[in-house]
C-alpha cells in the first residue's frame, strides 16, 4: 500500500526506526508519528463506530481522532508526538482493568 502521506522535501533526515503494533518502522528524525505511520502506508487505529480505519482528522492536537498508545499504555496524540528510536507503539487502545473492590 502506498502511503496516505507523500514525502515531497526533506528526504535526506536521519532515519529513525520504532515500531507500531510489533512492526519496524522507518520514520525520519524529526517526524510526528502520523507523518511517520501515513508515509509509510499504515492507518492510525481503527474507528470505534465502524469497521473502518482512522487517519488523523485536524492534524493539529483539537481533535481525538489520532490517539495512540505506548507499550506501557500512555496515550498520544500521533499528530504531535515526536517519533523516537526504539518506541513502541500500538493502534488499538489496551485493555482497562479495575481492581477487585471485594
Amino acid at each position: 500500500m502506498s502511503g496516505r502521506f507523500q514525502r515531497l522535501d526533506e528526504r535526506e533526515r536521519a532515519a529513525v526506526m520504532f515500531t507500531v503494533d510489533g512492526e519496524p518502522v522507518r520514520g525520519l528524525e524529526g517526524d510526528t508519528l502520523m507523518v511517520a505511520m501515513l508515509a509509510g502506508g499504515l492507518a492510525l487505529r481503527d474507528s470505534e463506530f465502524g469497521d473502518g480505519r482512522r487517519a488523523g482528522f485536524c492534524l493539529m492536537g483539537a481533535c481525538q481522532d489520532c490517539w495512540v498508545w505506548t507499550e506501557a499504555g500512555e496515550r498520544l496524540r500521533a499528530c504531535s508526538a515526536v517519533v523516537a528510536p526504539g518506541l513502541a507503539i500500538s493502534t488499538h487502545q489496551p485493555e482497562v482493568t479495575w481492581p477487585d473492590l471485594k
